[in-house]
């Protein structure tokens, strides 16, 4: 199992939850369970499918190309319209980008994917100053509340 500490919900406004995990490919079945739970304890089960898929996305880039042994999963509700889902890790460095890739590759079409199903992605670095200490790579989905 690649979980390390049980889903945290948020204290005040809609629910939102994290997930401490193993950087590890595996640790994307668990992150896309904790997204479809939350969006239905939302009620917003029609986008549960694509929701889980752009967080398993996210969770794959981390676990191919991050470093350190642990990412940080969020899913958030800001508003009663949008989902943010977010992978946190140790690779400030290691930035996200879209690459071509041949067209019978098994792999490098994540952020494609990603692209083509949320609202907006992007990252934010982590820490302050000019030597972050890593990462957040996320995506915003626009649902039917």
């Amino acid at each position: 199992m690649t979980r390390t500490s049980a889903a945290q919900p948020r204290s005040t406004g809609h629910p939102g939850y994290t997930l401490t995990q193993n950087r590890v490919l595996e640790a994307a079945e668990e992150a896309r369970r904790l997204t479809r739970v939350a969006l239905a304890a939302w009620g917003l089960d029609d986008d549960a499918e694509t929701a889980a898929l752009i967080m398993s996305e996210l969770v794959a880039n981390a676990a191919r190309h991050a470093r350190g042994p642990k990412i940080r999963v969020t899913v958030n509700r800001p508003a009663d319209n949008r989902i943010y889902l977010a992978v946190v890790d140790r690779a400030p460095h290691q930035l996200p980008q879209m690459r071509a890739t041949d067209h019978d590759a098994v792999q490098g079409r994540g952020l494609f994917l990603v692209d083509a199903v949320a609202d907006r992605w992007g990252y934010d670095f982590m820490g302050a100053g000019s030597q972050p200490w890593g990462k957040r790579v996320w995506a915003e989905l626009t649902v039917t509340p």
